[in-house]
């Protein structure tokens, strides 16, 4: 309140100035529940002032601080005074001899809800006021004890020990105690355990005593919450077990299992829905993995490896066939050798090659075999079989469909011989296998190349060197299927030399033709120069091309003169053989290895030598002829160029030589020679242009000519067509004239005819339209008398149907009420009234009466009769 009270103008003071005017100050208002602590510097004790009061301060006196509020602890919460006052068993503060507060020095003191209080000097708020914690359901505060006590259990508790408090409900603090963490609760849902270990030796839930390091299982579905001395290692998930699924499980120690069984340290033994529907592995067992049922069908067999024996023990070593339909699981340390295997199912051209493991006597076999270790033999189709555990199956054989032109190579595994198969179908024997026939890689390369494999097929410009060139290297080892016979078609007017390194004998085949290479022949390969100018080993062949074909080649001359020359070459040439079955002849074609580089080279030596001696001048003029006499040479007896050149060693024929074309090597003479060349084709040009000039002048004058002639034959005809015209004219105004009155005649006649029509017409129509509308105003009207008619009789007979119904109506009303009345009653209504006068009279003594108005008159006569009826009739 004193803090309320202050002015502004003191919230802008230093704190030295507010010390200072509260030292000053002599008279201090405390406020209910308020304090003041007073310091006496007479005696150094310091008081305690608490309000409601007026405190006057005296000269020996300090007030160490402001007013202060008293410390309020609301419902639920608490706070912590640190160095707190001694109090006797009433409550009361003690004083020392000298007037001083004692206080528990070091210490604290947890205060809950009660009356407002002060501090006394010394006194020191710890902990603020703080809500009191609620520990809800399924949860607990971890606990640990920092000094010894006695709870209010009268249960001793040591400094390190731990516990829980568990929920729901508030926790106290105390000063003993302090909160290191919080638990919850974990829910054990079905089919899950939890796996708890002991920290230190305690009791659990229970009630089973634990030791530190041991571990157990919760299984009891529900919450679970972990006492304070025990850990949750983890939370274990049920495998849930079908008649497909089982559990592999090893036991880590001795102990005895749920069923009752008792399992050895590092067994492993299988789980299967026959035990239970859902596995919890216990503590000191391990999941090694989860297996499924092996199924066989009626078509599939296996080997078990290591199968488990009436003991339950794996018989290590051991081999178990198992023939479907059947399903099973595989025990613990069993194995499946090769998985599950389909039975073998032979065809008519198939069969399998068998080896036998151990002595045993082969009852597939009819009749019976005893077959030893390491016999082979084979079983062919139809059949089907299922290998027993003494034997293997090595391979399958299948029969191989084989056209006359197809092949493979086969070799004895016992005697190594290989032999070529050829145009049958053919499966291999137990002791037989394919043999690949081994190739050089360039051969392999032109036998699957789709380019021509004939030597000089092409000009040397396409021509390539395939072991420079490794591209498809890699593609042709893939595809290239050496157990296959090697063939090869020798194209039409081409050869192949093959040559039997077993028998050293070669042969030479002409196409067309097929080729099939048997196990120990080999093509031979022609290496052959190519390019311009020709460079060796440049073009790889196994077929040689017979036929006339062109050799082109660049050579350098150079002339007496001293000119050098390029010169691009072209020589036709074949080879020429008389007798094709002459292998000794056929033979020579093979003879000169690249004969393409030895007919350039000798070209070439004899035009050099035949321009050396010639000028650059005679050359040019005649380089034809010179090239023609220097490759052919001259017939002495003719003293004619000959026609031809044959090389003997190969029968090899040029029969022509062509120049492409002659360039100077030299700059300056291939420059000199562009001049020459250039003048006279300007010179050429000149002579051309002069004649073709005098030509046009010529045809000029001619058309001049022409021209003039065909102008004045152009005006005479259009003369003439002039005159026809102006006749025409003519003609045309004379019948204008007469045609426009009789067109204007006609049509004025023709528009009062079509005015006529139409008023004919419109007239028409208007008649049609009047007799329309009466027709449909007589139409409505009849409409509409037949609907008043019609209404008016319905209205009528429904008038005459109401009064009927209200006549009947009015008719059964009239005889219920005579029916309900009676005829007495009716009777008595209707003669009530002269009854009543009749009795009246005789009361009076009267015979008859007369009552009248005085107005009407009365025939008396009738009257007196009716009067004196009665005494006439008297006897």
């Amino acid at each position: 309140w004193s803090l309320l009270a202050r002015p502004p103008s003191l919230e802008l003071l230093s704190v030295s100035q507010l010390v200072r005017s509260r030292q000053n100050r002599s008279m201090f208002r405390i406020p209910p529940y308020h304090y003041l602590h007073v310091l006496d510097q007479t005696t150094n004790v310091t008081r305690l002032e608490t309000g409601p009061q007026t405190f006057v301060k005296k000269d020996n006196e300090m007030v160490l601080s402001n007013t202060e509020k008293m410390v309020v602890v609301p419902p639920r919460h608490f706070c912590v005074i640190s160095n707190p006052a001694m109090t006797d068993e009433n409550k009361q503060v003690l004083l020392d001899n000298l007037g001083q507060v004692r206080l528990h020095h070091a210490e604290d003191e947890v205060r809950l809800q009660q009356v407002p209080f002060p501090l006394y000097p010394g006194e020191e708020i710890k902990v603020k006021i703080t809500l009191l914690t609620v520990v809800p359901a399924l949860s607990a505060l971890r606990l640990k004890v920092t000094r010894d006590f006695t709870d209010e259990d009268n249960q001793q508790r040591r400094a390190g020990d731990e516990m829980l408090f568990e929920g729901p409900g508030t926790y106290i603090p105390r000063k003993e105690i302090e909160v290191i963490g919080q638990h919850k609760a974990i829910i054990i849902k079905p089919n899950t355990a939890v796996k708890l270990r002991a920290t230190r030796e305690t009791t659990d839930k229970n009630g089973v005593n634990r030791v530190a390091g041991e571990e157990w299982m919760v299984k009891k579905n529900g919450s679970y919450l972990p006492g304070v001395y025990e850990e949750v290692v983890v939370t274990c998930t049920a495998y849930f077990l079908t008649d497909k699924t089982a559990v592999h499980v090893a036991a880590t120690q001795t102990f005895t299992d749920e069923k009752g069984r008792q399992r050895k340290s590092g067994e492993e033994y299988l789980i299967t829905v026959d035990d239970m529907e859902a596995f919890i592995p216990g503590v000191y067992e391990n999941v090694i993995e989860t297996k499924g049922i092996t199924t066989l069908t009626n078509r599939q067999y296996c080997i078990i490896v290591n199968p488990v024996g009436a003991n339950g023990k794996p018989q290590l070593g051991a081999k178990k066939l198992v023939k479907g339909e059947k399903s099973f699981f595989l025990q613990p340390g069993e194995l499946l050798e090769n998985g599950v295997q389909d039975i073998f199912i032979l065809g008519e051209n198939e069969g399998i090659v068998l080896k036998a493991l151990e002595a045993h006597k082969d009852t597939f076999a009819n009749p019976p075999v005893d077959r030893k270790p390491g016999d082979n033999w084979m079983l062919t189709g139809p059949l089907e079989y299922i290998p027993p555990v003494e034997v293997i199956v090595l391979s399958t054989r299948k029969a191989f469909p084989l056209h006359q032109n197809e092949g493979i190579y086969v070799r004895n595994t016992n005697t190594g011989k290989v032999r070529a198969v050829v145009g049958k179908t053919y499966m291999l024997q137990e002791d037989e296998e394919l043999w690949e026939k081994q190739l050089p890689l360039i051969v392999k390369t032109l036998l699957s190349s789709e380019s021509h494999t004939a030597a000089d097929k092409h000009y040397a410009k396409e021509w390539k060197n395939p072991n420079k060139e490794n591209v498809q290297d890699d593609t042709v080892g893939d595809t290239w299927d050496g157990t296959k016979v090697v063939t090869f078609q020798v194209p039409h007017n081409a050869a192949v030399q093959l040559y039997d390194y077993k028998s050293k004998m070669s042969r030479v085949v002409f196409g067309p033709d097929l080729v099939m290479l048997g196990p120990d022949e080999q093509f031979t390969q022609l290496s052959l120069s190519a390019g311009n100018p020709k460079k060796p080993n440049m073009w790889k062949a196994i077929a040689l091309w017979l036929s006339p074909i062109f050799t082109s080649d660049v050579i350098t001359v150079e002339t007496s003169d001293h000119a050098r020359l390029q010169l691009d070459l072209q020589y036709n040439r074949h080879f020429e053989i008389e007798d094709l079955t002459n292998q000794v002849e056929a033979s020579k074609l093979f003879c000169v290895g690249d004969f393409v580089g030895d007919l350039c080279k000798a070209m070439a030596s004899r035009i050099r030598g035949a321009v050396s001696s010639i000028t650059f001048d005679d050359f040019h003029k005649n380089s034809a002829k010179i090239i023609e006499v220097a490759v052919f040479g001259m017939n002495p007896e003719t003293r004619k160029v000959r026609e031809r050149i044959k090389f003997p060693a190969n029968n090899f024929v040029v029969t022509s030589v062509d120049i492409k074309s002659v360039e100077p090597v030299d700059q300056r003479t291939r420059d000199s020679l562009l001049k020459s060349v250039t003048l006279a084709i300007e010179i050429t040009t000149q002579s051309q242009e002069a004649a073709a000039r005098r030509e046009a002048e010529r045809h000029e004058q001619e058309s001049q000519g022409k021209l003039e002639r065909q102008r004045i034959e152009d005006e005479a005809t259009s003369e003439k067509a002039r005159k026809k015209l102006l006749a025409l004219q003519a003609e045309s105004a004379a019948i204008e004239s007469t045609g426009q009155a009789k067109a204007e005649a006609f049509s004025r006649a023709e528009a009062a005819r079509i005015e006529a029509e139409a008023a004919v017409q419109e007239a028409k129509l208007k008649a049609q339209a009047h007799k329309i509308e009466t027709e449909a105003e007589l139409k409505r009207m009849n409409a509409a008398r037949e609907a008043d008619i019609k209404f008016a009789l319905e209205q009528n007979n429904l008038e005459v149907e109401k009064a009927e119904k209200m006549a009947k109506i009015e008719t059964d009303k009239f005889n219920k009420m005579v029916t309900v009345l009676g005829t007495k009653t009716i009777q008595a209504m209707a003669s009530g009234p002269q009854d009543h006068q009749v009795k009246m009279l005789q009361s009076l003594g009267l015979s008859s009466t007369l009552i009248t108005d005085g107005r009407t008159p009365i025939n008396l006569l009738n009257t007196a009769g009716g009067l004196l009826g009665n005494v006439g009739t008297q006897p």
